[in-house]
């Protein structure tokens, strides 16, 4: 028996519940991994909410590091007491250990940690993807990113310099101002005491920027297509704040013929090629010293009610990390 965290029914954090739950053996194509460290993303309160469904009863988490205790058949490129990190589904990473997929998996270097691993490979490949696949940033683009301070934006905000790209970054306070600035945005506004369309407009000197990266949803949707050039691309890629809810396609065309796209990381890793290809990219940029993780929460996973409740009260930065 292995402790998990599994939900029954959809609502708040409450629903979750720390209990005994039977791992079992991996069959084919599968592996059993003993989690070191389990990553908390703004997904699985989506799921936890009912706003993503699944069935019930379900686990919950999406992303951790560990190593491998068991292959099934049919594995290859795997073997037991490898380092291995993941980020995807099936959701269960909030477990002390899991049977899973082998397919996800990917090999940890050495040099990185379980816990940096847990807290950065789904959002370390989101910003992969959103900066390198979905708008090819080039170095002197300026973009709009919202939620620069939390664990997405903060390694956007390091890539994005990395690259020579001027990262807007919107945040919710003074404090997440400055840890945004720290870690490499050109500029950063409080978008609780300024107007974040007019103020890209001023930085933009009226022109707007390429593309705008939107993990915020409802609240900051339209605004978002108001900071765009003709024919800048809306990336819109989280709902923090609810979901979009539905307009005219003709908005896009009265704004100057406006791209937009709806991406998830299943989709650009959905082959060993790509997986290995984006994961591989985030490595290089950790070891290379161009992106530190900040990793600044750490919750035992029993705990994980409190972790939800903080990370949707917009308490945190940086990465939150459970420990099994």
């Amino acid at each position: 028996m292995a402790k998990a965290i599994r939900m029954s029914k959809t609502g708040g954090p409450e629903v979750m519940e720390y209990v005994d739950v039977e791992v079992g053996e991996p069959g084919a194509g599968e592996v059993r991994i003993r989690h070191a460290a389990v990553g908390l993303n703004f997904i699985d309160c989506y799921f936890r909410a009912g706003l993503y469904p699944q069935p019930l009863p379900a686990g919950l988490g999406q992303e951790a590091a560990g190593t491998i205790e068991a292959v099934g058949a049919g594995v290859s490129g795997f073997k037991v007491g490898d380092r291995v990190a993941y980020a995807g589904r099936p959701n269960g990473a909030y477990a002390e250990e899991r049977v899973m997929p082998a397919d996800i998996l990917v090999k940890l270097p050495d040099a990185i940690s379980f816990d940096t691993a847990a807290a950065m490979m789904l959002q370390g490949m989101t910003v992969q993807y959103l900066l390198r696949q979905t708008y090819a940033v080039q170095p002197g683009d300026t973009i709009l990113f919202h939620a620069a301070a939390g664990g997405i934006g903060l390694i956007a905000c390091q890539w994005a310099r990395a690259l020579g790209v001027n990262l807007i970054g919107t945040v919710s306070s003074d404090e997440k101002a400055a840890l945004a600035l720290q870690h490499g945005a050109a500029h950063v506004i409080n978008y609780k005491t300024e107007n974040f369309v007019e103020r890209v407009k001023e930085l933009t000197g009226g022109r707007g920027v390429q593309v705008v990266y939107d993990s915020i949803g409802k609240d900051t949707f339209l605004g978002s297509l108001d900071c765009l050039r003709p024919r800048g691309m809306m990336v819109s890629f989280g709902n923090a704040s609810g979901p979009v809810a539905p307009f005219g396609v003709s908005e896009l065309a009265s704004r100057g013929s406006l791209f937009l796209t709806r991406p998830s990381l299943g989709n650009y890793t959905s082959t060993r090629a790509e997986l290995d290809a984006t994961a591989g990219d985030l490595f290089d940029m950790v070891l290379g010293n161009k992106i530190s993780i900040e990793i600044n929460q750490r919750y035992a996973l029993k705990d994980v009610a409190q972790a939800h409740a903080d990370l949707e009260g917009r308490k945190t930065t940086g990465s939150t990390i459970l420990i099994p």
